[in-house]
């Protein structure tokens, strides 16, 4: 006979059995797994599962939302339920071999009447008045990016500032000092009406109502090859007013460099307001921050060869495209290789496996993998304006160059033209590039054109400037 319970006070999951003791327990899911502690012997035996996990060296936080199947060497699962439980830090679910982790909201919350209470609730209420930040990155799934880079700086110039982070669930890292508000809690809605200030690096979601006073300082998440908003193929009414009043809701727009601000004024329609060149916070550790530090808590030797593979997102999939034999990459290239999926890829996809290959698509920082690698291989990411920074080289994997340019997304100017790394369309030719030693000699003049237009903001002040500005504005106060 098997039996299931939850430790509430321990955060666990106990599965408990009789018979001989499993050789092996565990709980795996698409971003995170857990080993259970197995205990007992003989007559009766108990396997412990932590639903919570440290990863990249940091503290033990939650297990992120979603399914995990539930492994126990030799033990029937067969008809073990556990309801759905709420704890403080998730609610957890058992049916038979598959667990349930859900972000720790009371059920009425979740449901159509529930959020439409709590809707109305903040449309209502009065707000703009708290010395305070809201922040959101990603649609809450990492804290990162630009609104990283701003809170950091932030809790030095002015600690005073209270700094909200709105996060999807609780395994979601806040920085020292800020508190985490799940999405869709009553907290997060009192939380988002109360800041005089949103950093965001996205669109905002759900109902928005601005509160008197307050501010809306909209970052984006990178310089554009790629057609965005209204310059994206093909004529979409809904998708045209879907973007203006969404960017009506900005106050100000944040640019890494000129070309980007021409860019996202025209495709945002965004007129009449202030737009901040002043480089990407997020870069500012690429010239100041520790590459030796982060290669240690991915745990990659200090003498390895290190290759980021970071390529965007597809409108036409879900998850991150399939164009390289990673494993068999890494031998070629006798390289440590780091997979980085786009954001919209994080929760669809699952981590990549494989000897020498490390999947840090749910590393919270982008820009301190660039910091770590000593190439990047990318398609169509906004990652090659932020890896230009480090003057390192830069390989384009592209075997659907035609299709992306001409049918999904279009591009503002020729890749081909200005690349600074060569484009290449198989494994093959990419494993070539990668042991060319002649690649950088002959790309220099591109690469030093690159950066004059790309990366002269991008000194490693721009969170500097980004928060004097924001504290000259007196959207909060020190």
């Amino acid at each position: 006979m098997t039996t299931a319970r939850i430790d509430e006070q321990a955060e666990t999951l106990i599965i408990a059995g009789e018979g001989e003791r499993p050789t092996h327990a565990e709980l795996v899911g698409s971003r995170a797994r857990v080993d259970a502690r197995i205990t007992g012997g003989g007559k009766t035996w108990k396997a412990t599962f932590p639903l919570r996990a440290s990863r990249w060296g940091g503290a033990e936080l939650p297990l992120p939302a979603g399914e995990y199947d539930l492994c126990v060497d030799g033990a029937s699962l067969e008809g073990l339920s556990i309801a759905s439980t709420l704890l403080p830090r998730l609610r957890v679910a058992l049916d038979g071999d598959l667990v349930s982790i859900a972000p720790p909201l009371d059920p009425v919350y979740e449901s159509a009447l529930g959020q439409s209470t709590l809707e109305e609730r903040y449309v209502a209420q009065t707000g703009g008045t708290e010395n305070a930040v809201f922040f959101e990155s990603f649609y809450g799934q990492s804290v990162g990016c630009n609104p990283q880079a701003i809170d950091r700086e932030l809790a030095v110039q002015a600690p005073g500032v209270r700094r909200y982070w709105s996060v999807t669930d609780l395994s979601v890292a806040v920085p020292e000092g800020a508190i985490a508000v799940v999405e869709g809690s009553p907290e997060w809605w009192q939380a988002r009406a109360a800041a005089r200030l949103l950093v965001v690096n996205d669109w905002l979601r759900r109902r928005f109502a601005r509160k008197p006073g307050q501010k809306v300082l909209q970052t984006w998440h990178g310089t554009p090859l790629k057609r965005l908003a209204l310059h994206r193929p093909g004529f979409d009414p809904r998708r045209m007013a879907a973007v203006v009043k969404e960017a009506r809701r900005w106050d100000v727009l944040l640019a890494q460099n000129p070309y980007s601000a021409r860019i996202l004024k025209k495709a945002y329609a965004f007129f009449g307001r202030p737009i901040w060149t002043e480089g990407y916070p997020r870069n500012d550790v690429l010239r100041t921050g520790d590459a030796a530090a982060v290669r240690t808590a991915l745990g990659i030797g200090a003498d390895e060869r290190v290759l980021l593979y970071a390529p965007t997102w597809r409108d036409d999939r879900a998850e991150i495209v399939d164009f390289v034999d990673l494993e068999l990459l890494a031998q070629q290239a006798d390289a440590v290789v780091l997979v980085r999926g786009h954001s919209r890829t994080l929760k669809p996809g699952r981590d990549r496996a494989g000897a020498r290959v490390i999947d840090v698509t749910g590393y919270p920082e982008t820009a301190r993998l660039l910091l770590a690698a000593d190439g990047l291989i990318t398609d169509y990411s906004s990652v090659m304006f932020d890896f230009s920074v480090t003057g390192k080289p830069m390989y384009f994997l592209v075997p659907d160059l035609d299709h992306y340019r001409g049918e999904l997304r279009g591009f503002y100017f020729d890749l081909a033209d200005r690349a600074p790394g060569p484009l290449v369309h198989t494994q093959e030719e990419l494993t070539a590039a990668l042991a060319d030693t002649g690649h950088e000699a002959a790309y220099a003049s591109r690469y030093a054109a690159w950066r004059a237009q790309f990366n002269t903001r991008d000194d490693g002040h721009a969170a500097q400037r980004v928060v004097a500005r924001i504290l000259d504005q007196g959207f909060v106060t020190r």
